[in-house]
């Protein structure tokens, strides 16, 4: 089987670096609009093939899978033509544009028995499995709360704001860390040099008073990556800025010793040791390229599947609506079908 991949743009080349050394995948065939941008590729990965366009990608019968690396307002148009020709499809975050465009993705990759999968690639680093593994082994107790920050200057986009841009990447990271569905959506934010907001914050609200919060920022002096979990049991912090040790688990939190009465709760703070896992430093991405090959070839559904890859649409959708409703609460179950 060879596989396209449609954008060779600033993340198109990382797919078809990875994908020519995926097991399974006979070649990759590389198409793009802008010559330049194909010449240069094709310069720094010469065993990648070329295509002139995408339809002789879509009517090739060697090529089993399409890879969009294309503008967000691409991913569908471009997505339901390669599910309709029988290609199976990993699109780059987020999944669409809209709720409605990522569940018509998401329903005709069911009907055609294709897999869709989502490059949520943060998911697939060592750090964030590893954060997986401690959550549901339960070593952090009951989740209390996910808070990030993912901020740097720059580098502004001209077709989506800063949650678009940045949010999924940390959604997609809470979607798959907390086994939870998530029930409301609040976001705050401004634009300050055009038509797109350039910095916000975003709550999102589950069930059992657990809360997430997001801060997202294309003008901060500083480039951060940071998430903190808290747990009844213990608490974690996961800086991606940090070159070695990137989880560390702390032993602190909240006891509560008696609760005889609302004016006689007793709260006794804990402070125990700091530990740092280890980590797999597998390259992310040949992860995901690895995983989509092995999905495609034996039924299994992905880890950043279509559905995982529409709840983090959901979410950024309801983002941006209650962005333009200065913050009102959105319900969920009611937004986005």
């Amino acid at each position: 089987m060879k596989i396209a991949v449609v954008g060779l743009g600033y993340w198109g080349p990382n797919l078809v670096r990875n994908f020519l050394s995926t097991e399974g995948v006979e070649g990759v065939v590389g198409v793009d609009s802008r010559e330049r941008q194909t010449e240069r590729t094709k310069k720094k990965l010469p065993m990648m093939e070329l295509a002139h366009s995408y339809q002789e990608v879509l009517r090739r019968t060697d090529i089993g899978a399409v890879v969009l690396a294309t503008p967000i307002s691409a991913h569908h148009p471009l997505g339901m033509e390669a599910l309709r020709a029988g290609k199976h499809l990993l699109v780059e975050k987020p999944l669409a544009a809209t709720t409605r465009e990522a569940q018509e993705l998401v329903e005709l990759a069911r009907k055609m028995n294709l897999t869709l999968m989502v490059d949520h690639t943060f998911v697939y680093t060592g750090a964030v499995r590893k954060i997986k593994e401690m959550v549901s082994s339960g070593r952090l107790g009951d989740i209390l709360y996910f808070d990030s920050v993912r901020v740097n200057l720059g580098l502004f986009q001209h077709d989506s704001n800063v949650i678009w841009d940045l949010a999924p990447h940390d959604l997609s990271i809470m979607e798959y860390v907390i086994d939870k569905k998530p029930v409301a959506v609040s976001a705050l934010g401004a634009n300050h040099f055009n038509e797109y907001e350039d910095m916000a914050y975003i709550s999102v609200l589950f069930p059992d008073n657990v809360i997430a919060h997001f801060h997202v920022n294309w003008l901060s002096p500083v480039k951060v990556r940071k998430i903190l979990i808290g747990g009844t049991r213990h608490m974690l912090v996961y800086d991606d800025m940090e070159p070695s040790e990137k989880v560390k688990v702390y032993d602190k939190g909240v006891d509560v010793k008696s609760q005889e009465s609302l004016y006689e709760t007793l709260i006794q703070y804990r402070t125990g040791d700091m530990f740092a896992p280890h980590l797999d430093h597998t390259e992310a991405l040949s992860l995901l390229a690895a995983e989509f090959v092995r999905c495609i070839k034996t039924g299994k559904k992905p880890t950043t599947d279509g559905t995982s890859g529409l709840n983090v649409v959901r979410i950024l959708e309801a983002a941006s609506q209650s962005l333009k409703d200065q913050g009102r609460l959105i319900q969920l179950d009611d937004f986005g079908g």
